[in-house]
């Protein structure tokens, strides 16, 4: 806590730095719900000025090989910092790097190395410097001088990137610490870049990673991460390379790798990354390398027209190159081969070229596909049998005959405020109306003493199995599953009101790609709503599986989440993750849980923090009036959820 003679200087202080931060008061913006700095009195606001950004604006080289480049570090509106954090409140710490990419290839060679010694021998590596001359030409702007001298020999004229990651430190002031990093490309002979390295943007990786923040958090682009992780840079203890594109590809395939189903850990630099499952299908190479019109990158279909050993080889790695095994009995010397067998697109899915070979089946050309509907729902009240139709379409909007299908189920549940009954019944015996669509009758019922103020949703999925390209040696079976449908109706026959929505489908697959549990059956969010409700539990000690718990416990305990656990917004929509009052929620029973059942505030927020003392505090918080967590929890108290949970 600060001191009362401290902040006495912070408010006199304020006026001043309030005209600095006027300044630049239409830059954007960089403060994040996430960051400490955002929830901050105002008048410590105007004096930290919180935020960091480094900027590379102009880079040097001299006759003698000396690098130089200038460097501006300013707050999160534009304002200049000084590194020193006399001038301006917090230390700046920069470290730099410098590398080419050379004619011949497509990745750097760092001009900054170290030799590293390990189990598995001595090798040289790519690293940065931080131990150059700092010169300040004006507020929050400097040039750096490397200590580390390019070489006589440099090629000139090639694509030269000099990049620099570094902090801030605010943790004297309870704001924490702010991360940024940058590259700057330049030809030292003069002329425009013609060559870069750009395959994936950091925005991509940002899907899942928001935000990347690796070796500590200062590492925050893949810009960054391009200057080292190239085949300049071995792992000292296992010998494993660090390039980029074979590192990436090990790490997030690692648990489907042959090496390590055959029982060889994949390892590098001390950490065991064997357990890793990437949250998409194996085959979903688009979900990091997105096409250039989503993400930008200038070479965005490079995975599909430049394949190499070294990159097919990192998920591939049971294939001896040299010797052919796993290769159709080919050996490949060198890369040149490569796109004559595997072009980036061939005539039909499942064949050798690029996207073939990694085709996800459900999205294979050669289905039809099937669409669901649910048209409309009947006799919706309680204890009577409602009648949904829904209709059976293909990708192009023909009929689909019920009797093609393997499966179709129809789901009805309610109440929607918090969903604790619902019945799943095989409707493939459902009988086709004149108009092509089908009519059902539940055999279940709505209970009768359900509320009639209430709504009730009902649900349709199901699939049939295709053979495709038969009798030929690249037949397959494929489970071609429709999407989920949901339709909502009252028991009333006024307007329905649907489940609360507390994430979505789309924030699930910004990782996910597709969601599809239970065979592909389960592929949207709202669906999972239907079972996996406040009643249910699995085993002996009666272990919930409500979605909440679940959910939570996957991603915070039973997983390697890649994102930031603490940023509900991640997932959760609409702040979802405010506790207020809500009409119609369910206590939640968890035969695992220090209170069964449990409250349903407690419960979702104790899935994570699922400590005595966590459960003890909610407890003192709940009476026979209900929870009291938005008083101090809600989104404009003290203990707000953001706030709690900023870093």
């Amino acid at each position: 806590m600060l001191s009362k003679s401290r902040k006495k200087i912070i408010f006199s202080l304020g006026s001043v730095v309030l005209v600095a931060a006027a300044l630049s008061a239409d830059r954007p913006q960089a403060l994040r719900p996430t960051d400490k700095a955002f929830y901050a009195d105002q008048a410590m606001v105007n004096f930290v000025r919180p935020g960091f950004n480094v900027a590379i604006t102009k880079a040097e080289l001299a006759a003698d090989g000396t690098l130089t480049a200038w460097v501006k570090l300013t707050d999160s509106k534009g304002a200049g910092l000084d590194r020193t954090g006399v001038a301006t409140p917090g230390t700046v710490s920069v470290s730099f790097l410098s590398g080419y990419i050379p004619a011949d290839q497509s990745q750097y060679v760092s001009y900054i190395t170290r030799s590293r010694t390990g189990a598995a021998g001595t090798f040289t590596q790519a690293t940065g410097e931080s131990n150059g001359t700092w010169t300040q030409i004006a507020d929050g702007e400097y040039t750096y001088k490397f200590s580390n001298k390019v070489p006589s020999t440099a090629d000139r004229t090639l694509t030269h990137t000099v990049g620099a990651y570094g902090s801030r430190n605010l943790d004297e002031f309870e704001m924490g610490r702010f991360y940024s990093d940058t590259t700057y490309n330049f030809v030292p002979a003069g002329g425009a870049v013609m060559k870069v390295r750009d395959v994936i943007r950091t925005a991509s990786c940002n899907r899942c990673h928001d935000p990347l923040g690796l070796h500590g958090g200062s590492r925050r682009s893949v810009e960054v991460c391009n200057m080292c992780h190239t085949p300049q840079t071995p792992d000292s203890a296992t010998g494993n390379t660090t390039d980029m594109k074979v590192f990436i590809h090990k790490i997030h395939y690692a648990a489907n790798l042959p090496s390590v189903k055959a029982g060889t850990p994949y390892v590098v630099a001390g950490h065991d990354y064997s357990d890793v499952g990437f949250p998409a299908p194996a085959m979903a190479c688009k979900v990091c390398h997105e096409p250039k019109s989503v993400a930008g990158a200038t070479q965005a279909d490079n995975w599909s027209t430049k394949p190499s050993r070294a990159a097919c080889g990192s998920c591939h790695d049971n294939v001896n190159f040299a010797t052919g095994e796993n290769h159709v009995g080919l050996p490949e010397f060198s890369d040149n081969q490569c796109a004559n067998c595997h072009q980036q697109k061939g005539e039909i899915d499942f064949d050798a070229s690029i996207t073939g070979a990694h085709m996800i089946p459900v999205e294979s050309s050669l289905l039809a596909g099937v669409v669901f509907s649910i048209d409309a729902a009947a006799d919706v009240k309680p204890g009577s049998h409602p009648t949904v139709t829904f209709s059976l379409k293909d990708k192009q909007g023909n009929p689909v005959d019920i009797k093609t299908l393997n499966s179709l189920r129809l789901y009805m549940g309610g109440p929607t405020s918090d969903v604790t009954s619902y019945v799943r019944e095989d409707v493939l015996k459902a009988i086709a109306s004149a108009s092509g669509s089908y009519n059902w009758t539940f055999a279940g019922v709505i209970p009768a003493t359900a509320d009639p103020a209430g709504t009730w949703q009902f649900g349709i999925e199901g699939y049939r199995t295709t053979v495709v390209l038969a009798g030929t040696q690249k037949q397959r079976t494929i489970r071609d599953y429709g999407m989920n449908k949901i339709f909502y109706a009252s028991l009333n026959g006024s307007a329905a009101t649907p489940r609360r929505t507390v994430a979505t489908s789309a924030t699930c697959n910004r990782c996910h790609y597709s969601l599809e549990f239970h065979g592909g059956n389960r592929n949207e969010l709202q669906m999972c709503t239907f079972c996996h409700n406040p009643t249910l539990t699995e085993g002996t000690e009666a272990e919930s599986f409500n979605l909440t718990n679940m959910v939570h416990t996957f991603h915070a305990e039973k997983v390697r989440y890649p994102g930031n656990i603490k940023d509900c917004a991640q997932c959760h929509v609409n702040n979802s993750q405010v506790p207020a009052l809500q009409d119609g929620l369910q206590n939640v029973k968890n035969g695992l849980g220090a209170v069964n059942p449990a409250p349903p505030t407690a419960n979702a927020c104790n899935s994570c923090h699922n400590t005595t003392a966590a459960w003890s505090h909610t407890q003192a918080n709940t009476t026979q009036l209900g929870e009291s967590c938005s008083v101090c929890h809600g989104a404009t108290s003290e203990f707000s959820v953001g706030k709690v949970h900023a870093q």
